[in-house]
């Protein structure tokens, strides 16, 4: 899949899961090292934010963003997923008030198993997906140009159309 980053080309090393597929499953370490799964999150919906580097003003806005949105949604896990180092998502959270989880792709899996890595710049591109309870994708939004933000009010209008069917 071809993105950009300030117009200049690269290829991810697959497709990125489509909407009606079940997310694939994953495991990541938090900022405490600790393992984190996807299956964790079953019966929950889940928005999973996946950006090249926290220490850029379009990913730290992206965290940001979906950081302070996430506090407004009920049964609604936002998963913030990045190939930086456990001390460089610390550093970015270190004054900040958290409400999403912060979570490194050391070995990149992760964004291989995803369609999502860049090799040539060892990066995992911008996407949003939104998972409902079951774990399949119900919003989809693989950002062509990294430099750009996501289209946020199409993720959480996802989010929250999931949110309603639960109750």
């Amino acid at each position: 899949m071809d993105v950009t980053l300030k117009g200049e080309k690269f290829q991810t090393n697959g497709e990125a899961p489509q909407v009606g597929d079940m997310a694939p499953s994953f495991t990541l370490k938090d900022l405490n090292d600790k393992p984190v799964e996807l299956s964790d999150y079953k019966g929950e919906v889940v928005i999973l934010s996946t950006f090249p580097d926290i220490e850029t003003s379009t990913c730290a806005r992206q965290t940001d963003t979906f950081n302070d949105k996430a506090k407004d949604l009920k049964n609604t896990r936002v998963l913030s997923i990045s190939a930086n180092t456990t001390d460089q998502q610390k550093e970015w959270a270190s004054d900040k008030e958290i409400a999403t989880e912060l979570l490194h792709d050391d070995d990149r899996s992760f964004a291989k198993t995803y369609g999502l890595y860049i090799e040539d710049i060892d990066k995992v591109a911008r996407a949003v997906f939104v998972l409902n309870r079951e774990g399949q994708v119900v919003y989809r939004e693989v950002v062509k140009e990294m430099a750009e933000d996501p289209n946020y009010e199409e993720a959480l209008s996802a989010a929250r159309h999931e949110e309603a069917e639960l109750n």
